[in-house]
């Protein structure tokens, strides 16, 4: 379908709002939005969580949430008054006049059919088309988004996909009705440097053959390589657009200018990704006076191979697999000393978090040892590595995950404390728990709050605390900021610099966005299907990659060009 055959006539927007208004109950939370796509024309709306960029998205879908009302002065989709549009009319629009790509694959797309059959339903529903007909346009679809091996893929349900390849089966479903409008939501966040460039390349593909496109992110990075034009939103309202190189490189508000600063890409290491005091940092609620509005103190002084504090050495680890066994980790050897931070990248599936297991003692090697602070680490009984347990630490992707969700933040934390001080009195406990909870940045009455209540990065705060109650040595974070706004990354990424300058920390920072380990690391490590495949100082590998996969992950990180 195109733009003309879908009613739009030449010269005429696909999408056309003035004034958008969407409220929930008596609270209005989008305040007079205005946005025009054209044919071929890509519009990115940016902001924070809680912006309200989602909710503008969805409104445009006719799917705002139940108890919402939406108004506007002027609101029509492909030639189509849409203001007063009822759920019959919504429905003939959905899919086949504009198609919708959300960040969740795996909740998105149905966990019991295999993905050839959820595309195949998009065309049954609104094609009259013969099912063989259909198959074939899954398995084509597949393969327009690089889906390797399509006829096999079309049979696998979601659960059995990596993230990528989830996401291009979602990308598939909203294409298969060639629809001339595409509402990306947050399309690549989470995804692999690669993963994300071939996507963004695919996005880019169908807005060259006409399709219009709106994309919704709080990366800047990111809609740089693919908007003509960019909407900035705080709290419900737009306070900033322009055309995309114009507004990147002379952005005329200062929150803008904060969104830009906030992405670490091409940052020095030891540079502060949040000004003291200005910009989004302040808007995270029930921050505490901490480590963000005091100056740096110095970076420990060098330290030699007599300090290192965890080594692996020729480790391999191995997972049965039908017909045999899957080397995941093969012949990985690291060290890591005190008060530096070792980065680890690589794509989904290179073994990363593996490591990350056998360095946390969590899982023992087929081969080779792991060493903590010099004494044997792998290979021994729980009982003899508890009482080296709480000199290594971890911080992963998922907070929420990671904490019973019936605890309130003191109960979490007195719980991590108790075990790094079982002899500790109640009061000396709580005194604890207030330590903690400052050095993280977090106001004292947070501790009576229960994780849902707590915004993302508030959530990542008190998981490094409790990371913190041991007072390791090591710290092996795991993805730690990959699902939080640019912004609130940038918070908690001059947080653990602000803590290893303090505390001499060692820091095994895993990650797939190469902007934030660059920023992080003093050498980094890359891996690539188990193995190591370059490693070295940070800014050696990343100014001058010497392996071709290398170079390939710093063509495809997205920066911002302001």
């Amino acid at each position: 379908m195109t733009a003309r055959s879908a009613g739009v006539g030449e010269g005429a927007p696909l999408l056309d709002a003035v004034d958008l208004r969407v409220a929930f109950g008596g609270d209005e939370v989008v305040h007079g939005v205005s946005l025009r796509i054209m044919p071929g024309e890509c519009v990115a709306v940016v902001g924070e969580s809680g912006s309200g960029k989602s909710v503008t998205a969805r409104s445009l879908l006719g799917l705002a949430g139940p108890g919402s009302r939406t108004t506007a002065e002027r609101l029509t989709v492909l030639g189509r008054d849409v203001a007063e549009a009822d759920e019959r009319t919504w429905r003939s629009i959905r899919g086949r006049g504009i198609g919708l790509i959300l960040q969740d694959a795996l909740v998105s797309l149905d966990p019991l059919r295999p993905i050839g059959r959820e595309i195949e339903d998009a065309l049954r529903i609104h094609e009259r088309m013969p099912a063989a007909e259909r198959r074939r346009r899954a398995i084509e679809l597949l393969d327009r988004v690089g889906m390797p091996d399509p006829p096999a893929a079309a049979g696998r349900r979601s659960g059995e996909l990596s993230g990528g390849l989830r996401q291009r089966a979602l990308i598939a479903s909203a294409l298969a009705l060639d629809p001339p409008l595409v509402i990306a939501d947050e399309p690549t966040t989470a995804l692999d440097v690669t993963v994300q460039a071939r996507i963004l390349a695919l996005l880019g593909e169908i807005r060259s053959r006409g399709t219009g496109l709106l994309l919704i992110s709080h990366d800047l990075a990111v809609v740089g390589r693919l908007a003509d034009r960019i909407i900035v939103m705080r709290d419900g309202a737009v306070i900033e657009s322009g055309p995309a190189d114009q507004l990147l490189r002379a952005p005329r508000t200062a929150y803008t200018r904060s969104l830009i600063d906030a992405v670490p890409t091409e940052r020095p290491r030891g540079t502060r990704l949040v000004a003291a005091g200005a910009g989004p940092a302040r808007t995270e609620p029930d921050l505490a006076a901490g480590p963000g509005d005091l100056a740096p103190a110095p970076r420990p002084e060098a330290v030699g191979s007599d300090a290192v504090l965890l080594r692996l050495d020729g480790v391999v680890r191995t997972f049965p697999v039908r017909g045999g066994r899957l080397t995941a980790v093969d012949d990985v050897t690291l060290s890591l000393s005190a008060g530096e931070t070792l980065g680890l990248v690589g794509e989904s599936g290179s073994g990363k978090t593996t490591v990350a297991r056998l360095a946390l003692g969590l899982a023992d090697p087929d081969a080779g040892e792991v060493t903590l602070a010099g004494a044997p680490w792998s290979h021994r009984p729980e009982r003899e590595r508890r009482p080296l347990r709480r000199r290594i630490g971890a911080v992963y992707q998922d907070a929420l995950s990671s904490f019973d969700p019936r605890w309130s933040v003191h109960g979490i934390l007195d719980d991590a404390v108790a075990l790094a001080l079982p002899r500790a009195s109640r009061r000396d406990r709580d005194r604890r728990i207030v330590e903690l909870l400052d050095q993280v940045g977090l106001a004292r009455p947070v501790a009576g709050r229960r994780p849902l209540t707590l915004s993302g990065g508030q959530r990542q705060r008190v998981a490094i605390a409790r990371a913190l109650a041991t007072e390791p040595d090591v710290l092996i974070c795991d993805e730690p900021v990959s699902a939080l706004d640019v912004t609130v990354q940038a918070q908690i990424l001059d947080l653990f610099d602000d803590l290893q300058r303090r505390r001499g920390l060692a820091m095994l920072f895993i990650s797939h966005d190469l902007g934030v380990v660059r920023h992080m690391s003093d050498r980094v490590a890359v891996m690539r299907t188990g193995r190591i495949v370059e490693s070295g100082d940070a800014e050696a590998v990343f100014g001058s990659p010497r392996h071709p996969y290398t170079a390939q992950l710093v063509a495809d990180a997205p920066r911002v060009d302001a």
